[in-house]
């Protein structure tokens, strides 16, 4: 998507709206962390970041966020939720759901982003 420095104006809706299998992919970096947008629709497996926290934002339907200790979150279009760096996580939906993560970019390792 956006490279650093570079002018560009981009449609959320436009770049997942047919999108209905899972995809999760950076839209712009900012200094040294990235602003990515994932559709979802099942679940993720378990992992955990070791140095990097990751915040979640809602745009569309519900992301069910189940962490390590039992408990887990649920999230609606206009919130958020951040999981610090070493937490095992998953993400779920029942339905299509649409959300925004902020993280380093370095987090990008194996593709293991959620």
């Amino acid at each position: 998507m956006q490279r650093k420095g570079q002018l560009e104006v981009f449609n959320l809706k436009q770049l997942i709206q047919d999108q209905t299998e899972y995809t999760n992919f950076i839209i712009s970096e900012v200094n040294d962390h990235a602003l990515r947008i994932a559709v979802i629709n099942g679940e993720f497996h378990w992992h955990k970041h070791e140095y990097c926290d990751e915040l979640f934002y809602v745009l569309e339907g519900e992301l069910f966020i189940d962490l390590e200790n039992n408990k887990t979150v649920s999230l609606k279009p206009g919130e958020i939720f951040t999981i610090p760096a070493n937490t095992m996580h998953r993400t779920r939906s029942n339905e299509r759901t649409v959300n925004l993560c902020f993280e380093k970019s370095s987090n990008d390792i194996n593709g293991n982003n959620s």
